[in-house]
């Protein structure tokens, strides 16, 4: 932990301007570890759970309280550059100070008996809500960002941050158990300390390999922020009152040749491309095919991989992966076989021999 914590703070990042969020993120986590790191160590090294168990108690509760707060942080501010603002920070350091206040009074000035564990009650409920409370702001953020990027792009950014979704699940399982830990007898610690291995190794290697991807999620994030649509917001209504106009010939027209194979295509692009509007075309796009932008394109290069596979023998999966305007074989052959039933060189062959009986 402590070699994660510190590697988290002082590693470097590529030299743009970009992965500065990325590098304030970390570094919270990087602080967060640390914070736990130096938890563990007043644990090991002075042996306070058998010196006086209710500080031991105290500074867990305190701990894991603004450890919730720090993880969260940091991962929300993957997806949400806004989200640390001064206001929240001073709200978030206010209540961590009241929760630690109200708990060593409790354990440190009421006496022994039913009150102090009505009390120890009230606090565990309150650390446990507390920190499903920024589990579901964290989950909130990673659904928006999906939706987003659904919306907007014909590829599979979503699977970019897929470890988020899988992490705060992980979080707070592991978060919670650790906090019921804390009220446990001592022979128990070590299923604490087990259990920590595999998760902060899982963290590391999460934000490392995250960073491979940080500026792809985050180019599609900032143009949202920052980029006009082509038309004004306010022309919409009047446009959308017309029926659509010629908005269906016009994508028609750039199916027919086969526009939609361009990797990297975003709605954005493919508005300016038809002089319309974003917005109303992704309106059209949702009320017409009922579904998002991503998966409308996804099935139009499904069915002109489909093509390929029937009609061009000689070229490889990959060829036909490639031709058909997905970033990686692993993908269009995953939703390939989720949308027929079969990989694409099974389905090949049995389209091969389908023909020949025929």
């Amino acid at each position: 932990m402590l070699f994660f914590g510190i590697y988290f703070i002082l590693a470097r990042t590529p030299d743009k301007a970009i992965f500065r969020n990325y590098l304030r993120s970390r570094r919270i986590m990087g602080f967060a570890l640390l914070l736990l790191a130096a938890n563990y160590s007043v644990h090991f090294f002075f042996e306070i759970r058998f010196v006086h168990i209710n500080a031991a108690i105290l500074m867990n509760l305190s701990t894991y309280f603004l450890g919730y707060w720090l993880f969260s942080s940091a991962l929300i501010t993957l997806l949400d550059r806004f989200y640390l603002t001064r206001r929240r920070f001073v709200s978030h350091i206010c209540q961590w100070l009241l929760f630690t206040i109200l708990s060593g009074v409790i354990l440190l000035w009421f006496p022994e008996g039913p009150g102090q564990q009505a009390g120890l009650i009230v606090m565990a409920v309150w650390l446990v809500a507390y920190g499903l409370h920024l589990a579901g702001r964290l989950l909130s953020a990673y659904r928006r960002a999906v939706r987003i990027f659904d919306d907007t792009q014909s590829d599979n950014i979503a699977a970019y941050i897929r470890w988020l979704s899988v992490f705060t699940c992980w979080t707070v399982v592991f978060g919670v158990g650790c906090a019921l830990l804390t009220f446990l007898p001592d022979k128990y610690i070590y299923v604490w300390i087990l259990s920590s291995i595999p998760f902060y190794i899982y963290l590391y290697c999460s934000y490392m390999n995250y960073l491979l991807f940080y500026e792809q999620v985050e180019c599609a994030l900032e143009l949202e922020i920052k980029a006009p649509d082509s038309f004004p917001e306010e022309a919409v209504p009047e446009i959308a009152g017309s029926g659509y106009g010629d908005l269906p010939k016009k994508l028609a027209d750039w199916i027919d040749v086969n526009g939609y194979v361009r990797p990297g295509l975003t709605i954005r692009e493919l508005s300016e491309m038809l002089n319309t509007n974003r917005t109303y075309l992704s309106g059209y796009i949702k009320s017409t095919y009922r579904m998002s932008f991503r998966d409308w394109v996804t099935g139009l290069r499904l069915e002109y991989a489909k093509r390929l596979l029937t009609d061009s023998p000689e070229r490889t999966v990959g060829e036909i992966s490639e031709a058909s305007g997905f970033l990686s074989l692993s993908y269009f052959t995953k939703v390939f076989t989720e949308k027929t039933g079969s990989s694409p060189a099974r389905w090949r062959r049995l389209q091969s021999a389908i023909r020949s009986n025929s």
